[in-house]
């Protein structure tokens, strides 16, 4: 279960902003590992799990996005009905917050790569045995 960073960009939602994104990352020769994308009142919120952080911020920046970093955690899980479950249910008994999950890219069958920002992160690694 390692730490990951993962990057967070605050960008305006409308046609075309992640295909920049990615455009611009895969140009750098940044692989894109993970992604959760949401929108509220017009704003997007990406996260983006990528190959080499330092090389997509700097292709990021060259392009004029703006990108935060942010610790996350990621667990694998036996792709079965259950397991997302048992592992939050860890994370509410020591009392750690979910702010943001998904899934992480990967190909079926096997087990799921799960990508967690939490309240706490000392608390939900150690929640989670790791």
């Amino acid at each position: 279960m390692p730490k990951v960073t993962q990057l967070v960009l605050n960008l305006q939602s409308k046609p075309g902003v992640l295909a920049n994104v990615a455009g611009v990352l895969g140009r750098a020769g940044v692989n894109v590992e993970g992604v959760c994308g949401v929108e509220a009142a017009g704003r997007g919120k990406i996260r983006l799990l990528v190959s080499d952080v330092a090389k997509a911020e700097a292709a990021l920046k060259a392009a004029k996005i703006r990108c935060g970093r942010e610790d996350a955690i990621t667990i694998s899980l036996e792709n079965r009905p259950g397991t997302l479950a048992q592992a939050a249910e860890k994370l509410a008994r020591a009392k750690v917050n979910i702010k943001c999950a998904y899934s992480a890219m990967g190909t079926a069958p096997g087990p799921a790569l799960v990508v967690l920002t939490v309240s706490n992160f000392q608390k939900g690694l150690a929640a989670l045995g790791g």
